[in-house]
């Protein structure tokens, strides 16, 4: 089980890096839109997350609070609203403020991974 956790952990730092590298790309170039990239990421993100959230680990403290998940799970389906919405509907820009609020959440959630115990 061990190696299925890693494994899904890996997968979900990658889902995290498309999400995260796709906007700021995205942002630098001054092209606000929303790219596959950005669209795999988020879902990764937050099929890999339901994933992990799952009880692998057997029990104890090495296991997170349902607090946490459920912060992180309502983070989640946030972002790729966010993503998944201006994508399916073909605009060509996003306003600014939606695309650094995309940006902003996918900050947050990874602050609340990392600092949140």
């Amino acid at each position: 089980m061990e190696a299925l956790r890693l494994i899904l952990r890996y997968a979900h730092l990658i889902g995290f890096a498309l999400l995260l590298g796709g906007a700021i790309v995205q942002f630098v170039s001054a092209k606000l839109r929303i790219n596959p990239a950005m669209l795999w990421g988020a879902v990764i993100q937050v099929l890999t997350g339901l994933a992990l959230s799952a009880p692998l680990r057997g029990g104890g403290d090495a296991e997170p609070s349902p607090a946490k998940l459920a912060v992180k799970l309502v983070i989640a389906v946030l972002i790729f609203v966010m993503v998944f919405v201006p994508w399916r509907r073909k605009r060509e820009d996003v306003n600014r403020g939606h695309f650094i609020g995309i940006i902003a959440m996918t900050l947050i959630n990874v602050a609340v991974a990392t600092f949140w115990r």
